[in-house]
């Protein structure tokens, strides 16, 4: 299993200013298949950036109703599901993603919840994405139906506490996580409503217990006050190995051994596949013409039979 963090930023400011890329994270090759965390703002270009494939997705998942966790949401369905032309893949949200809640959501439309299968997901409540149960966590967010989820392949989970602030009984949520990843907004004792600070992370670890914690999701007073010290702090208070997330931060799990990993800083792949670079060759234009007959993606080309 591999975890990739396509934005390490979060919070409506972060999201604004781009200060950190704000695209979620990847969990791919989890018994064989791979899933969307909260595709932010840029998730799709993220994604190609890093070298990755929209289109090998088995399921996107989306937590809340705030757009640094859902914009980019709808067009990696698209890509999930072949442009909407086949029945594939998972999509999981909360309440108000999926169906609405008073003034929250619904952040995806009825027209791309048509193809994939649709798990609204609840604090208490599980599901299963092929060979991979989730269950939903409880949050305290400004999103009222707001979840984290835990992921559990086989005995091994993974943890993600999405944006919630510190309460008695988050620590519950989580047990048994092997690896926990959470949403930091704040250094030190720094909190505000809704969200976690380094102090809050401490304690929850300690209650959890995991054997691997990751800080993501970062203010700008985090950003500032420079994730990677804060990190370090948790790692001496705690005893358990905590990593500060960057963007294109990935890493490979071991099932029998998380602690054992080695950090890998992606760069940016210039994909054939993609244009963000303003000089795409005649070569690079040819393979991506490749890839989309490969696919099957004919809506912008015209075939031409050889007599």
């Amino acid at each position: 299993m591999k975890i990739t963090f396509l934005g390490s930023g979060g919070g409506r400011f972060s999201a604004i200013s781009q200060r950190r890329m704000t695209g979620g994270f990847r969990i791919d090759n989890l018994g064989g298949k791979n899933y969307h965390i909260d595709p932010g703002p840029g998730a799709l270009i993220r994604t190609y950036q890093f070298g990755f494939d929209p289109r090998n997705l088995s399921g996107v998942i989306v937590t809340h109703s705030h757009t640094d966790h859902y914009n980019d949401a709808e067009i990696l369905i698209e890509a999930m599901t072949r442009g909407m032309t086949k029945n594939l893949g998972t999509v999981v949200g909360s309440e108000s993603v999926l169906n609405g809640y008073e003034q929250w959501g619904p952040c995806i439309s009825s027209y791309h919840q048509s193809k994939p299968e649709k798990i609204v997901l609840s604090p208490g409540e599980y599901g299963q994405m092929n060979n991979v149960s989730i269950k939903g966590t409880k949050t305290s967010h400004g999103d009222p139906t707001g979840v984290g989820f835990q992921l559990d392949y086989r005995g091994f989970k993974v943890s993600y506490t999405s944006d919630t602030a510190y309460f008695e009984g988050l620590a519950d949520e989580h047990k048994g996580a092997d690896i926990l990843i959470a949403s930091v907004l704040r250094p030190g004792n720094r909190s505000i409503n809704g969200h976690m600070c380094t102090r809050n992370f401490i304690d929850l670890i300690e209650e959890v217990q995991p054997q691997v914690a990751v800080m993501t999701h970062l203010g700008l007073k985090m950003i500032s006050a420079n994730p990677v010290t804060e990190a370090k702090k948790v790692s001496k208070k705690t005893g358990v190995k905590t990593i500060a997330a960057y963007d294109g931060l990935s890493f490979n799990v071991n099932y029998n051994n998380p602690k054992r990993f080695r950090l890998i800083s992606l760069k940016d792949v210039q994909s054939s596949v993609h244009s963000t670079s303003h000089t795409l060759y005649e070569n690079e234009r040819k393979n991506s013409y490749q890839l989309a007959f490969k696919h099957k993606e004919f809506d912008e080309l015209s075939m031409v039979r050889r007599k």
